[in-house]
């Protein structure tokens, strides 16, 4: 929070959206943009988080290891079978396209590592943190979510709920310092966009602000 800047906001935010949902006061335009901003930025960190958690279980139990080939997160060996692993944190993480490139990546990890072992048995795998499916085989991979996923990697069956509560350790005292940090965080910005985009009756500049996100550079217009 400390690095964010109000152009951050004003540059990666849909502003016929906010006008749209008739925010009047500098407040709610920059607590709005503010809120959209660090959900999506918590779900990334989180999810990078999530996906260290499973390959650090992995490799106690399996002796699994972070991948280096190109879309693969985690391989280990189980029953004499290489697995595969692509980690997402949910089950509905992506679209056709992003699936697509998911299959292509395994083709490719599959094609690398038989380079090397032509007799290895593979099984590509998509596991999901959280979530379920209720029809795994994909056909070329297998699609395992929330407590399957979990079981997957560690053999245990209650792992997917004994990894909650420790989340919660020293999270109120978290919780106040972060609080406190977005509170200035908002204040400062608030005081930046009220000076920059606001009219002298305390209107907002909704013009100012389109011209700053979307104003042609290319020189076409």
């Amino acid at each position: 929070m400390e690095k964010l800047k109000l152009n951050d906001f004003i540059n990666r935010k849909n502003p016929y959206l906010y006008k749209a949902k008739y925010l009047t006061t500098a407040g709610d335009v920059v607590k709005s943009w503010a809120d959209a901003f660090l959900s999506s930025a918590e779900e990334t960190i989180f999810g990078d988080w999530l996906e260290g958690l499973a390959i650090f279980v992995c490799s106690e139990v399996y002796g699994g290891r972070k991948s280096s080939t190109k879309g693969i997160d985690l391989e280990f060996d189980k029953d004499n079978i290489r697995y595969i692993v692509s980690i997402k944190s949910g089950p509905n993480w992506g679209n056709s396209t992003q699936i697509a490139k998911m299959r292509d990546d395994f083709k490719i990890a599959k094609k690398t590592l038989r380079t090397s072992k032509s007799g290895l048995i593979i099984q590509a795998i998509n596991g999901c943190c959280y979530g379920k499916d209720k029809t795994p085989d994909k056909g070329d991979y297998i699609k395992y979510c929330g407590q399957d996923f979990w079981f997957f990697i560690s053999g245990e069956k209650s792992l997917y709920t004994d990894i909650i509560e420790p989340l919660s350790t020293n999270a109120k005292e978290q919780n106040e310092a972060y609080l406190v940090e977005y509170g200035k965080m908002i204040n400062k910005i608030t005081k930046e966009f009220i000076a920059f985009y606001c009219l002298e009756d305390g209107s907002i500049d909704w013009q100012k602000i389109l011209e700053l996100n979307s104003k042609s550079t290319s020189g076409i217009a």
